[in-house]
């Protein structure tokens, strides 16, 4: 499978590090997920892909927007009974030349159980892990084991700037995707895409990457906010 393959490289190059410790305990049994098909008019799309996006979620503005963290649906990730989350993987997406990016390739189970768990310290949710599965990963594997491994692998390679010095001062999209770029040898402003939710807190970092799954500049569809707009950035709770 030659995009693992690409993966594997990329984690086994010197280069590599991983910036962020995890403080995650996996749990010993992880809630079944429902099955996830496309929603009404969001069509079944195989087209080839032309790249990827490694979309990344600043779990601290997650957790600040859910009812409560101790419901099922939040618990494992926000709770802090399993650890403190900051960056999380929220999916690795093929991508299209155009925005008419692959999706719901193939029917899919239920991601099975040891998957789940072994994955659940890098997507703290179950059921955005069978989610990602259903309509990206279906589209690169008929293995949800094979998909999950190479998202592990992407998301291992990036590091992550100094969270608490962005919270503590005013931000832009801009002074964002520099923070990433300086601490990533090789990626360049112009492959980082930022999205803040509707009231400019800052929710994912998103890498684009080419068809070698190495950094790329992003397309036009791709970038996200523009370097200007501000950007406020929630901080990690306390103990």
């Amino acid at each position: 499978m030659r995009w693992l393959d690409i993966a594997l490289a990329l984690l086994l190059a010197p280069s590599a590090a991983q910036a962020q410790s995890p403080a995650c305990v996996a749990p010993d049994r992880v809630p079944v997920p429902r099955l996830e098909q496309p929603r009404r008019g969001e069509p079944v799309r195989k087209v080839p892909v032309a790249g990827y996006l490694l979309s990344m979620s600043w779990s601290p503005q997650r957790c600040a927007g859910v009812r409560s963290p101790k419901d099922a649906r939040d618990r494992f990730q926000c709770s802090g009974e399993n650890g403190r989350f900051g960056w999380v993987l929220h999916g690795l997406w093929p991508e299209a030349g155009d925005p008419g990016y692959p999706q719901w390739c193939r029917p899919a189970k239920i991601v099975p159980q040891p998957v789940l768990k072994k994955h659940m310290c890098m997507t703290p949710s179950a059921q955005l892990l069978q989610h990602e599965w259903a309509k990206h990963g279906t589209c690169m594997s008929p293995h949800p084991a094979a998909y999950f491994r190479a998202a592990e692998i992407l998301f291992r390679v990036v590091r992550f700037p100094d969270m608490t010095r962005l919270a503590a001062a005013p931000q832009t999209a801009g002074s964002v995707r520099r923070a990433f770029a300086a601490v990533n040898p090789g990626v360049k402003e112009t492959m980082i895409a930022v999205a803040a939710d509707r009231d400019g807190w800052l929710d994912e970092v998103r890498l684009c990457l080419g068809p070698r799954m190495k950094p790329q500049q992003c397309r036009s569809f791709q970038k996200g906010l523009a370097d200007h707009r501000s950007v406020r950035v929630r901080p990690m709770p306390r103990d």
